[in-house]
């Protein structure tokens, strides 16, 4: 099951291609709403981090008329 999640894009694999938001995201769920250890997801929870800094980068845009200042990865 573990090689199946690291093949999807979850596990330490998966963490190591996150960008400066997504491991900001990881933050606050770690430590603002107390989610639990970040450093090792799921490829769902993966997928869930990468909707969540996509919205935050939609949505700076679409406020600021320019691109979010960390790129996305």
């Amino acid at each position: 099951m573990n090689n199946i999640n690291n093949s999807m894009g979850g596990g330490q694999r998966g963490e190591q291609n996150e960008d400066a938001l997504d491991k900001g995201v990881d933050f606050v769920q770690e430590h603002v709403f107390g989610a639990g250890k970040q450093d090792n997801e799921s490829a769902i929870e993966q997928a869930k981090d990468e909707q969540i800094s996509d919205t935050i980068r939609r949505q700076y845009k679409n406020m600021t008329g320019k691109e979010f200042p960390i790129a996305d990865k």
